[in-house]
């Protein structure tokens, strides 16, 4: 049996085809257009592409996007590839590509792979944060995705950073509308920022040579990123936390994250683990192709 999903990322679009045991037989990208028509080629084209390299049709489609769909409307909205906002995105994709297509957040995705066999195998609740260009979380109970009644279930990143300092309220400007959300000051391009630095991965390299400045800007990332799970652990208690997305890739989070979040967190004891997605950026492609669960697809 051969699942196949998309993973529509805001600078690159990825479509992979895994077969019954999990494993990749096809595996292709291109870069995000970001234009509405224009994305709903590549998605048809990299399907195609997919489709000939694991030789069999995609029947069924899973993908991951930015944003949610509104169960009002049936619209996109909350996309911080804003070009999505407001489209009928799944049901113009149903038209092109004549197929069911199923749809949720990146993050959910990202929280369904790793639960399904990643690094939140076995738990119970599963809640998995991308911290990359922008800041999501995704929730699983029991292998299902918490959507919640109005969509919004892991909506994380645009929850206020908790407990601010002085220095740190109202917070900068997000997107969205409103000021000091999550995204605002844990995904990687507020890290570089506040390291003065390009890009997340160059205030890391400075980190890592030992810079001043980079240093003293990792130790605000993490002291900030531990009040965030904490604030999320006294809501959700999950049995595992997963991190996703190019900030995950720093080791330094998992050493320092769990001393960051026990002060924080309304409890006795704190013994949740923080782990790496195991699957890394495929979580995002393999998480959408869950979204057909084997019994559906």
């Amino acid at each position: 049996m051969i699942r196949f999903g998309v993973d529509f990322g805001g600078t690159k679009i990825e479509a992979a085809a895994l077969d019954g045991d999990g494993h990749f037989v096809a595996r292709v990208r291109k870069p995000n257009p970001g234009n509405y028509d224009e994305a709903l080629e590549v998605v048809a084209d990299l399907l195609a592409d997919a489709e000939t390299m694991a030789g069999a049709r995609a029947e069924r489609l899973g993908m991951g996007i930015p944003g949610s769909i509104s169960p009002r409307t049936g619209l996109i909205r909350n996309a911080n590839s804003v070009y999505l906002n407001g489209r009928a995105f799944e049901q113009d994709l149903v038209t092109r590509l004549k197929r069911p297509v199923r749809l949720a957040n990146d993050a959910n995705c990202l929280a369904l792979s790793e639960a399904a066999d990643g690094a939140g195998a076995g738990q119970g609740v599963v809640f998995a944060a991308i911290l990359g260009t922008g800041c999501g979380g995704g929730v699983v109970v029991d292998g299902r995705i918490i959507e919640g009644r109005n969509g919004i279930g892991g909506e994380w990143g645009h929850t206020p950073l908790p407990w601010p300092r002085p220095e740190e309220y109202p917070g900068p400007a997000c997107w969205c509308g409103r000021k000091g959300c999550l995204e605002t000051w844990i995904s990687g391009p507020a890290f570089a920022l506040d390291a003065g630095r390009a890009s997340g991965q160059d205030a890391m390299s400075a980190a890592q040579v030992g810079d001043a400045s980079a240093l003293a800007a990792l130790d605000r990332y993490i002291d900030r990123t531990g009040r965030a799970l904490a604030a999320m652990c006294d809501l959700l208690d999950p049995d595992v936390i997963v991190l996703g997305g190019g900030m995950s890739n720093v080791e330094a989070l998992y050493e320092r994250l769990p001393a960051a979040m026990a002060p924080h967190v309304f409890s006795d004891t704190f013994e949740t683990p923080v782990r790496k997605a195991m699957h890394g950026d495929s979580s995002g492609v393999r998480g959408a192709v869950w979204l057909w669960p084997p019994q559906d697809a």
